[in-house]
């Protein structure tokens, strides 16, 4: 959030997509892939690309492994690629996309030599970065989990509907589907919500024969059983009687998914990070392995911003890292906390760099990256979320923080 923000009043607005959502669906395959080679081995280098379409996935994009068991894995993957179709929930070929009849392509390749030369630890040689860029992490003291509220509320919605609709609570309900929530702030803080926007695919079992749009019931149930538990769960104190609702504004939400719209690894990174709030450095994450400092630097950086928000340091925090191809040490490590902190950022970021693992090698042991962990991550968010696999949400480390800040501001 810009400085100035602090002292407006405004609204601001995150959005959420379901696990069927057709970037989402690339986003799972790509993940589910790169599990299923972690499984086997944990040193894998990959960077797969997943397209979907009306029943047609492409798999793109590099993968390099190191024993017959991931090598076994890899020719597995259309099978992965099936399987995580089906557990999503398209499983009607009515549906234009069904895992039993979808065509697979497969096109992928080892790793260049000339990326593995600089990412590869050798002899004399530490491990280093997998690609240069930066990599951003936010956290703030709107929610619990440290995440903005428009965005925690916006995966949560979401999460509800799959819950609903895998339970077979709602029977009509299909797996894509969009979320999108504005909070009304006042002088940087949330003082209520100010509207709720889901579009949610269906069957004809929730139109109105009449005007061939959802009926009037179909929308009461997702008011009912989606958005007001939700909030009264997440923010009870906002309450959502005076809240702004729209359930499929369009009207009705039939064709959707893969044969709705096509679907790209990687095209909901706002999405996966803070719904807008704080910046990002422009890297997806699924389907990468940890070698690449888009994903592991990222959830560092997140790991570290919660944890300075946790020690009480400041009440909104942003850390970027930066890094060069090739090379272990960060370029640059910076630290912002939108005047909330008494603390300057430079003495932050040297907090930071006194106390955080921050080259790749250490990153990835120190969250024990090299782990089948990724699916998950590929929906509903990779921050906020609880889980032994998120390793980068624990807060361990504030006891540390506090220590260090302490001796900072005595010396």
């Amino acid at each position: 959030m810009p400085q100035a923000d602090l002292a407006s009043t405004h609204l601001f607005t995150s959005e959420s997509v379901s696990m069927g959502h057709p970037d989402k669906v690339a986003d799972q395959i790509s993940d589910a892939l790169l599990d299923s080679l972690l499984t086997h081995d944990p040193n894998v280098r990959a960077a797969i690309e997943t397209l979907v379409t009306t029943n047609f996935v492409v798999v793109a994009g590099e993968v390099t492994v190191h024993n017959q068991a991931a090598n076994d894995a890899l020719a597995r993957a259309e099978d992965t690629v099936r399987d995580t179709i089906r557990r999503i929930g398209y499983d009607d070929p009515k549906a234009g996309f069904d895992y039993r009849s979808c065509t697979v392509l497969l096109k992928l390749h080892t790793q260049s030599p000339d990326i593995s030369l600089g990412v590869t630890a050798g002899e004399g040689k530490e491990q280093g970065a997998g690609d240069q860029g930066m990599m951003f992490g936010f956290a703030c003291t709107e929610t619990k989990s440290l995440m903005p509220l428009p965005i925690q509320l916006a995966h949560r919605l979401v999460e509800r509907l799959a819950e609903l609709r895998q339970s077979g609570q709602i029977g009509w309900l299909r797996p894509d589907a969009k979320s999108q929530v504005t909070v009304r702030y006042e002088g940087g803080v949330p003082v209520g919500l100010h509207t709720v926007v889901i579009s949610t695919q269906h069957t004809e079992e929730a139109v109105d024969p009449k005007s061939r749009q959802m009926s009037a019931e179909a929308q009461k149930q997702i008011n009912d059983e989606v958005i007001r538990p939700v909030i009264a769960h997440e923010c009870p104190q906002f309450g959502s009687d005076k809240l702004v609702v729209h359930v499929n504004p369009t009207g009705r939400f039939v064709t959707g998914g893969p044969h709705g719209d096509s679907g790209l690894t990687g095209r909901k990174i706002i999405v996966d990070t803070y719904g807008g709030r704080g910046r990002h450095g422009g890297g997806a994450f699924s389907g990468k392995d940890p070698s690449k400092v888009d994903r592991s630097a990222t959830y560092m950086a997140r790991h570290i911003a919660k944890n300075i928000v946790a020690a009480g340091l400041a009440t909104q925090c942003e850390v970027q890292l930066a890094y060069a191809i090739g090379v272990a040490e960060p370029v640059s490590v910076a630290v912002d906390t939108f005047l909330t902190s008494e603390m300057p950022p430079t003495d932050l970021a040297r907090i930071v760099k006194d106390n955080f693992p921050l080259k790749p090698a250490q990153i990835i042991e120190y969250l024990e990256l090299r782990q089948p962990i990724y699916f998950e991550t590929a929906r509903h968010g990779h921050f906020g979320r609880e889980g032994e696999g998120f390793t980068w949400e624990k807060t361990h480390r504030l006891a540390d923080v506090r220590t260090a800040a302490n001796v900072a501001q005595t010396v």
